[in-house]
């Protein structure tokens, strides 16, 4: 039963192993190389990234793009704000968590003339909001554009720095086509342009979209983690994309994000479009049933992406790996290093 204690997923990182910042260039980020026939640990990095892909693996992406969900603005008595979009809700309104006490029927002021209005007061600091521009109220489109002159990269809570304008760019794959994260699916940004081409020229390579939440930096709460309700994430997949997918010899996911898109649609088992919510939560109790290869990094502790890589590789091989990365100071989260599991 250890393999579904929550405890077990536990362990202590150093502060300073905590990427603030990306490297750079994007092929200087380290990348463990891990292989599950032997248990044989490889250090090298992402210039020597395709040295270990084989030849026959379809490379699956996911190309949300990030929005820059974080707003800030006051009330019409003064007191400041703070909006933190996590996804659009109906035709014209978005789910939302605000730092800063409100309640329904409040405004709050923007610049240029924005205004968020608070439709409904949820449970654990949720709430429902609508846009307007000078008492018009906008589409959702509308809303998009707003926040990418308002808004603000959303860096992850353990990132212990305001976002910078370069976030804008690190923080968002080059592959990034459609709108709706409010996280990136990290292991995509260590792709450079001239990694894709070489994806493009070597490899046979598609591309879905899931918005990755605000659920995702979540810790598992329940001690038996196979009670733990997961978050679900919007994703869209046409019928090609998932035909590929099926008829895959060999599976390559570049990143969790992609993992839990190819495992959700393996298991609906059919090659029709998709486009609906993803809730499945992958660990030793629900292992992979279609993915081979795996590119991601590091982990937090008792985080479902955690669980996720247990899955793959076992608890306590996991555990093992992680001790490694540490010990050589390996960088950890979303700007960090990577890990490939053959």
């Amino acid at each position: 039963m250890e393999e579904f204690l929550l405890q077990s997923y536990d362990y202590d990182l150093p502060s300073e192993l905590i990427a603030a910042y990306p490297a750079n260039p994007k092929e200087s980020a380290r990348l463990l190389v891990y292989e599950r026939s032997s248990g044989k640990i490889t250090h090298s990095d992402f210039a020597h990234l395709f040295d270990f892909i084989p030849k026959d693996s379809l490379l699956v992406f996911n190309d949300t793009k990030v929005l820059k969900a974080r707003l800030f603005g006051h009330k019409q008595s003064g007191g400041k704000i703070e909006v933190f979009i996590h996804r659009q809700r109906g035709a014209n309104s978005f789910l939302v968590q605000i730092k800063g006490r409100v309640k329904k029927g409040d405004e709050i002021l923007l610049d240029d003339g924005f205004c968020a209005s608070v439709l409904e007061v949820l449970d654990q600091g949720f709430r429902v909001v609508e846009f307007f521009k000078n008492r018009q109220r906008l589409d959702s489109y509308q809303v998009y554009e707003m926040l990418e002159g308002l808004g603000h990269t959303p860096l992850p809570p353990y990132i212990k720095r305001d976002s910078k304008e370069s976030d804008e760019s690190d923080y968002q794959s080059v592959f990034a086509r459609h709108y709706g994260a409010v996280a990136a699916p990290t292991a995509s940004l260590h792709f450079s342009d001239s990694m894709m081409a070489r994806v493009r020229s070597d490899y046979q390579s598609v591309f879905l979209t899931l918005h990755v939440g605000a659920g995702t930096f979540m810790n598992v709460e329940s001690e038996d983690i196979r009670l733990h309700q997961i978050h679900s994430e919007i994703l869209r997949a046409n019928k090609q994309t998932i035909k590929e997918i099926m008829q895959a010899r060999k599976i390559l996911c570049i990143g969790t994000t992609a993992m839990r898109s190819v495992e959700f649609l393996a298991r609906r088992d059919e090659e029709s479009a998709y486009s609906g919510e993803c809730d499945i939560f992958l660990h030793l109790g629900n292992r992979p049933v279609k993915t081979d290869y795996l590119l991601t990094n590091f982990h937090l502790p008792k985080s479902s992406l955690l669980m996720l890589v247990s899955s793959m590789v076992g608890l306590n091989e996991c555990k093992r790996i992680y001790r490694e990365a540490i010990k050589q100071q390996y960088r950890f989260y979303s700007y960090g290093d990577g890990m490939l599991i053959l």
